[in-house]
This record gives C-alpha cells, structure tokens and sequence, in this order.
C-alpha cells in the first residue's frame, strides 16, 4: 500500500523568480556547455521518434562501460529511474530502504511513495549510495562496504551522477559491480535541460528483472535530444573536452572556497567534485541570507532538506560569480 504523506521535492537550478544569474544552487559543469554536445542537440531529428529500444544507443554505451549492451536500461532522468526502481523493488516484495545519511532527497520520496519503510539495517533493502556523495562531496561508506562484500540480499543502486565530476583522479574509486549504476551525463555537460539518464545492470542480473524493468517504462522514455546528448556523451571529444574542464573547475574551487572562508563561512572538508558545502555563521538567519542573495540574482542550495540546517551546497562557479556572490553578502546579507 502506498503511504500517503510523502515530503515535497526539493531542488536546486531556476525556480519561480526565473533563472539565477549567478546559480551556486547546482552542480552543473560550470565549464559547458560542451560545445560537440550542443552540435548534436542542434543536428537532432525531432520530426520522428527514436528506435523505442534504442539498440544503437544502447550499444554504444554498453561499448564504453564495456559492458553488454543488455545491461543498459534508458531512464527518462534520473529521478525517473529512482521512482522506477522504487516500484520494482516493491514488486519484488522488499518492505525496507535504505538511504544516506545526508543525501537527495528524492531517494526516500521515492521509497516513501511505494511504501518502502525506511529503516537503516533492515534487510533486504533498496539500498542507495551516491558517489561522491552529495551535498558534502566526500566518498560514500557504502561503496567501501559493497567492494568487499560482493554480495547481499539488498537491491544496491549507486547514484553516479558525480562521478564524471570528480576533481581528484587519485581519489576516485572503482565501482562495485555488485550494484546497479545510475548515470546523468547532462551535469558533466551542462546540459541539465536536456533530460536523459541511464542505469547499467550488475552482471548478476536476471533478463526477467531487467525486461520487466524496461516494461516498466513509458514508451520512449528518452526523445531525440536525449537521445543525442547520450549519444554524443561517448565521444573521444566529449571525454576530452571534460578532461580539460576538470582543471578548470579544480581551479575555481580553490579560489570559492577561499572567498567562503573569508565570509566567514565554515566550509566542511573532504569534497571530491566540483561542489562543497559550508556552515553559515550562526549569527545568521540561513533563510533570509538565501532569500536576500536570490534577490540579488545569486541562488544557493539550502541543506535543510538533506539534514542540514544553517548549511549550503555550493556548486563550483566561475571567479566573476564568486566575485558577485562575495559582494553581495558583504552589503547585503553581513551589514
């Protein structure tokens, strides 16, 4: 039976003021958008549905994870997919979830609307992971503990939207095949208008789960545009291009971190990607400081929703956006 009061989604990017001019409240690649993409999206034919199997599309990913192109399912985003492999778990007959600590939001929304009862250590479960993790950026527990234990009774699903934004090669962590990987290339392309995603399957998957996950489906999740973004996700050139990007971003970072230090702001180590958070000063009241920036074109990302009150997410900006953000608390939010 599904529960019926289930909490609000909450996001970051445009909102009802329209689009923030100076928008920390992502964590879009700062550096895009990636220009071979844009090409793509422009060539896109919209006067024709895609293959509703999308076997090209599909081969091509499966050829750059390097793996069978069976494993590939299409999501029409990511949240999509979180909602859908919510109804699929229980279907499956799981009662249990499990979700980060501190994570998105839409992980136990999702749990909450199939009526998965979220419960930490109760087993089997839908177990989320996301790495790095989000709001803070640091790496998540839970990839360590599924890299050595290979097998569980949980459903595991971990949520890779960052990794392709990961700022510290050295750090980044190979991926447990025991649990299905969740991939949204629009953040790494600035391109999160464009909505598109997809799952691959752990090698122990069954084809009767798979093919009632994709059943599970609208038809043609994905339109063109989706279809070209993923498409072009694959390219040497992109791959490059976000290469570059990375050190330009790990750049920045540097620099923002350093203006929100000078704030005053309490910035929380360990962030891997092209986000941190930080603690506001106590003597502030977080929701009018954010209420005042967004009046002055400037969004962050308020951390109440992830379990953490007087917190913001930021995502890496360019040093004019820092500069602005720098400005307008110093005369609009401090005096």
């Amino acid at each position: 039976m599904m529960q019926s009061a289930v909490s609000e989604s909450v996001h970051g990017g445009p909102d009802a003021q329209g689009v923030p001019l100076h928008d920390f409240s992502t964590n879009a690649n700062a550096c895009g958008s990636c220009d071979r993409a844009l090409e793509a999206l422009r060539r896109a034919d919209a006067a024709r549905y895609p293959d509703p199997h999308y076997t090209r599309l599909r081969a091509l990913l499966g050829a750059f994870h390097r793996v069978d192109a069976d494993r590939i399912v299409i999501a029409a985003s990511a949240s999509e997919f979180m909602q859908r492999i919510s109804a699929f778990a229980a279907r499956k007959g799981f009662l249990h979830a499990r979700v980060p600590l501190h994570g998105y939001g839409d992980y136990a929304r999702a749990a909450q609307v199939w009526g998965l009862r979220l419960e930490d250590g109760a087993a089997p479960a839908l177990h989320w992971a996301c790495e790095p993790s989000s709001p803070l950026g640091t790496r998540d527990a839970s990839v360590d503990e599924w890299l050595r234990s290979t097998t569980s009774t949980d459903l595991r699903v971990l949520d890779c939207a960052y990794v392709p934004l990961c700022l510290h090669a050295a750090s980044a962590s190979r991926l447990p095949e025991s649990a299905w990987q969740l991939w949204t290339p629009n953040k790494a392309l600035a391109l999160t208008g464009v909505r598109a995603a997809y799952a691959i399957a752990p090698e122990h998957a069954e084809s009767a789960d798979l093919e009632l996950l994709r059943s599970m489906a609208a038809s043609w999740p994905v339109g063109a545009h989706g279809v070209a973004m993923l498409e072009s996700w694959v390219q040497p050139d992109v791959q490059l291009w976000l290469a570059r990007s990375l050190a330009t971003l790990k750049s920045w970072k540097q620099a923002q971190i350093g203006v929100c230090t000078a704030l005053g702001w309490q910035v929380i180590d360990g962030s891997l990607a092209n986000y941190f958070t930080a603690r506001l000063p106590d003597d502030c009241d977080a929701a009018d400081a954010l209420r005042t920036l967004r009046s002055h074109g400037i969004k962050l990302r308020d951390c109440a929703s992830f379990g953490l009150a007087q917190h913001v997410r930021l995502g890496v900006l360019s040093p004019p956006s820092q500069a602005a953000l720098k400005e307008v608390w110093i005369q609009g939010v401090a005096t």
